[in-house]
């Protein structure tokens, strides 16, 4: 997909979200500003940052959620990444990533949540012939299915662990990290008290295709 046909898609996603916070708010204009800058944001040869995906991965019944502990970084983080050659989305980064990082396979979007769900621009630190940069990332909240089994990129990670969300007071966590797994606890459980969604029904009663 042409750059900016692309981002013809990516600004109203942009446009409708609805930061959390102040430092939310002001990566969201950061973003905003930098897709408008480029004609494809997701270009790893943008010396100063790319836009990235990554996914809050929660378990489907939506009780436990999905952290790796990143091996450069020692931190516990959500499986992410960059674009790869052809990749036209966020949300495509981002199951990619999960899918990649966690050997899950069979991930999905939330179908109920905003996308992105969160936004947070980072900086990487240089490291070897690389510049240090920013990373514009974008969030998803992302379903595994049930029973997924675990396969951890030894590349990638040391450690690749569910954790229940009481659990998650005790990690040391990015800020960004947390305002975006607040958000995710949040959504599931407005999600699980109003139930399934319910088809749309025609006068007579009947199902519409």
């Amino acid at each position: 997909m042409p750059g900016r046909r692309r981002n013809r898609l990516l600004i109203p996603q942009l446009d409708a979200h609805r930061p959390a916070d102040p430092r939310e708010a002001a990566d969201l204009l950061e973003i905003v500003q930098f897709v408008a800058r480029h004609a494809d944001p997701f270009d790893r040869r943008i010396r100063e940052g790319h836009l990235t995906g990554s996914a809050i991965v929660v378990a489907r019944g939506g009780a436990r959620v999905l952290l790796l502990r990143h091996r450069k970084l020692q931190r516990w983080l959500q499986p992410g990444g960059h674009a790869d050659p052809g990749e036209s989305s966020g949300e495509a980064i981002a199951l990619r990533e999960a899918r990649e990082e966690t050997g899950i396979s069979g991930l999905a979007l939330h179908p109920r949540a905003p996308r992105p769900l969160d936004v947070d621009v980072h900086e990487i630190p240089a490291r070897g012939a690389d510049p240090a940069h920013l990373h514009l990332d974008l969030r998803y909240l992302v379903l595994a299915p049930a029973g997924a089994a675990l396969a951890r990129s030894a590349t990638e990670s040391d450690d690749l662990r569910w954790f229940g969300w009481g659990e998650l007071a005790a990690l040391d966590l990015d800020p960004g990290l947390r305002r975006a797994l607040g958000k995710a606890r949040a959504l599931l459980r407005r999600a699980k008290a109003s139930g399934p969604r319910q088809r749309r029904r025609n006068p007579r009663g009947r199902s519409r295709r």
